[in-house]
């Protein structure tokens, strides 16, 4: 729900309802990660997509049927040998979808969203609703619950409001979720969870969406202007930095939120930095590449990459063993990124953030046809969308 978030207030801002179908669970292999969501707005538009194609058909019309009815349901797609010719996943793999309308405020006069699966939710839950879309629209934190099972059955919660009465919950209940939310938004930890409650154990899902992880490129040469414009399709935001004036500028690299003229090593060790961050030299400058290594491979970063030859990197890695430690030396990735012969400055970008994107999530980086297996295995949050395979647990 929240990656549709700018769709979705668009319409209902304009007191349009939209139906909105969020996958719950995956079991096996699956196109897209727990937590998906596809709209239908009452023109038939479709906002996203759930299975790349799938089962988009049935999805659309189970939209269509819960905006005239207002009531969630739940379906399920998937194929199995006994009925190998109903609506269901090619690739073998089964999702469980939730479908829900969201419209405009009704008894509480917010002009947003009314949350649950009947028309009587309160003012306050819908501006909560509708704060957390807002936020997520502008790329900062925000998360929702999506309750999966029982009584609730659809019932959406957010932060930030008094629950004084909710469909199918105690107020004591959705407390207790909101609690599960926060913590889970604070950790970036997405997933489907049952929570004991006052009503019993729920089962839930919660959708976290974080900021956009940072990568930040040194160096403001030709192959960083192909890697940002590559990396802000994945969700990074981007930061060039060079300590050359006269080659970092925004003119150069307008694809990267923001350009710092700066010693490299300097602004590594001041700016703000996480376990998602991307740090990636294309230097290959040893004044400036052998500080700025030293600086990062010191801090809790995701990964690490120096551009360079083979005697480039052996002659940068005499000069760091005397400087880093050795278990953080081997977070090195150096040369850079990964073999598929790459040569143009495209190519490159390419080859470098399929690297990361495998170190993300823990990926081989070999042909697919020579590996056996399910090809969408269970991997950690994802960077760039917030959103993770997790498996069901107890809270």
């Amino acid at each position: 729900m929240l990656e549709l978030a700018e769709a979705l207030l668009e319409r209902l801002d304009r007191g349009e309802s939209v139906a909105v179908a969020t996958v719950t669970r995956i079991n096996g292999s699956a196109p897209r990660t727990l937590g998906t969501a596809m709209a239908v707005d009452a023109r038939g538009s479709v906002i996203g997509s759930i299975s790349g194609g799938c089962v988009e058909g049935a999805v659309y019309e189970a939209c269509q049927e819960v905006l005239e009815s207002g009531v969630a349901v739940t379906h399920e797609f998937g194929y199995s040998d006994d009925d190998a010719f109903a609506v269901g996943l090619a690739c073998g793999g089964r999702i469980e979808v939730i479908v829900q309308r969201l419209g405009p405020a009704g008894d509480g006069g917010v002009t947003g969203v009314t949350v649950g699966v009947t028309s009587g939710a309160g003012g306050a839950e819908a501006a909560a609703l509708h704060a957390e879309l807002e936020a997520a629209a502008a790329g900062q934190t925000a998360g929702v619950v999506l309750v999966t099972g029982g009584r609730a059955l659809g019932t959406v919660l957010a932060g930030g409001s008094e629950l004084a009465a909710v469909p199918g919950l105690s107020a004591d209940s959705a407390r207790r979720l909101l609690a599960e939310l926060a913590a889970r938004i604070g950790a970036g930890r997405p997933g489907l969870a049952v929570v004991d409650c006052e009503d019993g154990p729920i089962e839930a899902l919660f959708v976290v969406a974080s900021v956009k992880p940072r990568m930040i490129v040194f160096g403001a040469v030709d192959f960083s202007a192909a890697l940002a414009n590559a990396a802000v399709l994945l969700g990074y935001r981007v930061t060039i930095c060079d300590a050359r004036p006269v080659f970092a500028t925004a003119e150069r690299f307008p694809a990267a939120d923001e350009v710092i003229v700066e010693w490299p090593a300097d602004y590594l060790a001041r700016t703000d930095t996480d376990s998602r961050t991307a740090v990636v030299v294309l230097t290959h400058d040893d004044k400036f590449d052998i500080p700025l290594l030293q600086v990062a491979l010191g801090l809790p970063l995701a990964y690490v990459g120096a551009m360079g030859s083979r005697r480039t990197h052996d002659r940068r890695l005499d000069a760091l063993t005397e400087l880093v430690p050795r278990d953080s030396l081997a977070r090195l990735h150096s040369p850079i990124g990964l073999d598929i012969g790459a040569s143009t400055p495209e190519e490159t970008a390419v080859s470098i953030l399929a690297e990361i994107v495998a170190v993300r999530n823990a990926g081989s980086g070999s042909h697919l046809r020579t590996l056996s297996g399910p090809i969408h295995r269970s991997a950690p949050t994802h960077a760039a969308t917030g959103i993770s395979r997790s498996k069901d647990v107890r809270v």
